[in-house]
């Protein structure tokens, strides 16, 4: 519990409406009994409810890196604002007593034992704590032949589409096919489904139509693509039901699969121990899909390598899901899952604990900046080379200096080669306007967190900044 912070408490709670309402809770002084064990690992009191009865409410850290929340309030909300008010009391300093753990917290904590032991024993005995479901293949051979006649319906709409030309994309058309987009829904290919609608809603938008249809003939090219791979990669799986899954690209994830935990282990997408620091955050509606997005990315501190974390909140159920938000604490995961993917693939992680950022930290961020932008520039153009990657990676990068030529902003490595910064369309908000105000000395030698866009219309490469890493704090440009 000597790891809590204020960081990790808004990070439990589940949206900012949350984090006030715990907040607030303190500031009016409404716990009247506050609590600690003798060896710190409960927290617990009580506080002023609506009814003449207080709630109890508790925090177990007996198991540090999965704490378990109790709240006697008919919340829905969990953690509910009185258990984040108990939180931020503790961490903002309040007085707690030191008091006897309730009985009946006692008695939950031995049955929770007693329920380790016994898995202790039986792995002990060689028996088999779990059963491994078998797929049902024959389940699995009517869901491939449905996703197969699901991208033969693709297939049709995209050579429609082309035929037919973009200018000749009327409402009445348009339509129609927002009608045959709802029908790939019926095919186990969400992915693809989703591929098609963001086609669909750059086709409706009203801005400049040049800018418009180089970004959909972009779009038709990864769907091209998109219907030749996964039809060859589902004929050759219906072929040999055997074969494991794709790990080395997003194919699986595109087409709609959802990555269980224990597959990402089964497969060694798995690591241990695992420290990470959150660089960037951002969150974002995206239309097409039909849900908020919350996106940050995160530095693995042993390897350097970069992870996009999402949460993803569709509009029907966004109010009954946590809410992510930026974090300034290291997060020290017992567990790290990496999905499959490119240069910045998804990651995510349930046990966690957290403590401070130290001086040293930026100094670790900072050493695994990339300084060559040649090698920089042909990773990324590697990248964006394949129709179905991420077409906006994410990359720290070393600058011996960053200046203007012309109207631009450009990074200059070592070597003297160069990056244009610029605003890109995928962020949807500008930083580059905000270079103005770095201080003197983040003009030289520092690191920056740039994601890369290919420019259509100027045939060029351009950066946007996201963060600026300096030798003792993180400087974000985006939320």
């Amino acid at each position: 519990m000597a790891t809590m912070t204020e960081a990790y408490v808004d990070s439990v709670a589940l949206n900012a409406a949350a984090i006030k309402n715990g907040r607030d809770l303190v500031k009016k002084n409404s716990f009247p009994k506050l609590c600690r064990s003798e060896d710190d690992t409960l927290i617990f009191g009580e506080c002023k409810g609506s009814g003449k009865e207080p709630y109890r409410c508790s925090v177990d850290f007996v198991k540090p890196d999965s704490p378990v929340f109790r709240c006697s309030c008919p919340s829905r909300q969990f953690p509910c604002k009185h258990i984040l008010g108990l939180m931020y009391a503790y961490v903002l300093g309040k007085e707690f007593q030191v008091d006897a753990v309730p009985q009946d917290i006692a008695d939950k904590r031995d049955k929770a034992e007693k329920r380790e032991e016994k898995k202790k024993e039986t792995a002990a005995a060689g028996e088999e704590t779990a059963v491994k479901r078998k797929p049902n293949k024959s389940a699995l051979a009517k869901k491939r032949a449905a996703q197969l006649e699901g991208i033969g319906l693709l297939e049709k709409l995209v050579q429609q589409i082309v035929q037919n030309g973009l200018a000749g994309l009327d409402a009445k058309t348009a339509k129609m096919m927002e009608d045959q987009a709802k029908q790939l829904g019926n095919y186990y290919i969400p992915g693809v489904q989703a591929a098609f609608r963001e086609l669909l809603f750059i086709l409706r938008t009203s801005e400049d139509r040049e800018r418009v249809y180089t970004e959909a003939m972009d779009r038709l090219t990864v769907l091209q693509s998109l219907v030749k791979k996964s039809r060859d990669y589902l004929t050759e799986r219906q072929q040999n039901p055997e074969l494991p899954p794709d790990t080395e690209s997003g194919l699986e994830e595109r087409l709609g699969h959802a990555w269980q935990l224990a597959e990402l282990r089964e497969h060694g997408l798995a690591r241990h121990q695992a420290e990470l620091a959150q660089l960037t955050f951002r969150s974002y509606t995206d239309e097409a899909r039909g849900e908020y997005v919350d996106e940050g990315f995160w530095m693995e501190l042993q390897s350097g390598d970069i992870f996009a974390v999402r949460s993803y909140r569709p509009f029907r159920a966004a109010k009954h899901l946590k809410e992510e938000d930026s974090f300034f604490s290291v997060v020290a995961a017992k567990e790290l899952l990496v999905y499959p993917g490119d240069l910045n693939p998804r990651a995510r992680w349930e046990d966690m604990t957290v403590r401070d950022m130290k001086s040293e930290d930026y100094g670790t961020i900072r050493s695994h900046a990339r300084r060559s932008y040649v090698e920089a520039v042909k990773t990324v153009k590697n990248q964006l080379k394949n129709p179905l990657s991420d077409k906006h990676p994410v990359m720290l990068l070393h600058y011996a200096k960053l200046g203007r030529i012309g109207e631009d902003y450009v990074l200059e490595d070592e070597q003297g080669k160069r990056i244009v910064l610029g605003d890109i369309p995928a962020l949807g908000q500008s930083s580059t306007q905000l270079l103005p105000l770095l201080k003197h000395g983040d003009m030289q030698d520092q690191a920056m967190l740039v994601m890369f866009e290919h420019d259509f219309a100027d045939g060029r490469l351009l950066a946007q900044p996201l963060a600026l890493v300096t030798s003792s704090e993180i400087v974000r440009f985006i939320y």
